[in-house]
């Protein structure tokens, strides 16, 4: 994260529903079906954190997967989905968005015009019906959330031990995937496939994190406990990486963005150029926000102390790498430059 950038420790309703592409409409639905537990209302209404926007990614990704809402609720609730999992309900027929505009009031458009319209709406949704039956096989396959992700991200972990990816590591990536797309969240797994295939570095990585929790409201942002928490921050860093390049993981990241730049190419200006910028060629929705904006909307719960050794990590990060040789099993990928990879104190 940018020192200069301060993320919410919580957001409105508004900036909720905007980031996770939903409604505050939607959102009050969830609460009241109990899909959503209700937080606490402040003077300017309801305020969501990290667990409540983790918790609305996963179900924005669910329905979108065809599966109904009572059986999202089902699978929060058991940790599994109830056996009506699809709903077949999910995409309506079609006709009562075409219209039904008689021919003599189409204003010359007349029957033909109708029935192309309706093709088009038909094709669409036979489109979307593919997509939603191949996110459900692949959850069916994975056995977990982790279907919900995009194929490429699904893909770089499906080789990972069962049981070797946290639920934590597919909650960051699920965040990730929404403000960088498939790419940025595909790269980001670099750090989880370290993590689980490498279990004393995943010890180290607990370690460092349980030094960044502790550093909550009650503890100033000169503590020396902030600085040093840093600098144990900074060198876990450089070990992952060194560990992620004796590994060969690095290279799998360049074929990564050769082949995606293969398949999609960057749009051009009008005078020729490529277009800079991650926001468009690799990966996010054309009419999704921007990184800046959907970062903002992101809460995570830290405090000025852990804001603070966030600041001194990536000062120290600035600065001239030191040759590090990695110990046997000590670190974590790059943090992809995105929403924080560590979790906010509960």
């Amino acid at each position: 994260m940018h020192a200069s950038f301060t993320p919410p420790r919580q957001v409105r309703i508004g900036d909720a529903a905007l980031f996770v592409g939903s409604t505050p409409r939607a959102i009050r639905h969830y609460h009241e079906i109990g899909l959503l537990p209700e937080p606490e209302r402040g003077g300017d209404g309801r305020r969501y954190g990290y667990e409540d926007m983790i918790r609305l990614l996963w179900i924005r990704k669910m329905a979108d997967a065809g599966i109904a809402l009572d059986d999202i609720r089902d699978a929060f609730t058991t940790g599994t989905a109830s056996d009506g999992a699809t709903s077949t309900g999910t995409v309506s027929t079609g006709t009562a968005s075409v219209g039904t505009t008689d021919a003599r009031t189409d204003g010359g458009d007349g029957v033909a015009g109708i029935l192309g319209r309706l093709e088009e709406a038909l094709a669409e949704q036979e489109a979307e019906l593919r997509r939603q039956r191949a996110a459900v096989r692949r959850m069916r396959t994975e056995g977990s959330r982790m279907g919900l992700l995009s194929d490429l991200v699904t893909e770089r972990l499906k080789s990972l031990p069962e049981g070797s990816l946290r639920q934590a590591d597919l909650d960051s990536l699920l965040v990730t995937e929404r403000i960088f797309g498939p790419l940025g969240a595909a790269v980001q797994a670099t750090r989880f496939i370290a993590l689980a295939t490498h279990p004393a570095l995943r010890k180290e990585s607990d370690r460092i994190e349980a030094a960044e929790e502790a550093l909550d409201d009650r503890v100033a942002v000169d503590d020396p406990r902030v600085a040093q928490v840093a600098v144990e921050r900074h060198a876990f860093e450089n070990a992952l990486h060194a560990v992620i390049e004796e590994s060969g993981l690095d290279k799998d990241d360049d074929a990564l963005f050769d082949a995606w730049d293969t398949l999609h190419p960057p749009a051009t200006t009008e005078d020729g150029e490529a277009e800079a910028g991650l926001s468009s060629a690799r990966g996010r929705k054309a009419d999704s926000m921007n990184v800046f904006e959907a970062t903002g909307k992101m809460p995570y719960d830290f405090s000025p102390a852990r804001l603070r050794c966030m600041e001194l990590a990536e000062e120290l990060s600035a600065q001239a790498p030191p040759t590090v040789q990695a110990p046997p099993a000590a670190q974590d990928p790059p943090t992809v430059q995105a929403p924080p990879t560590v979790q906010p104190a509960t």
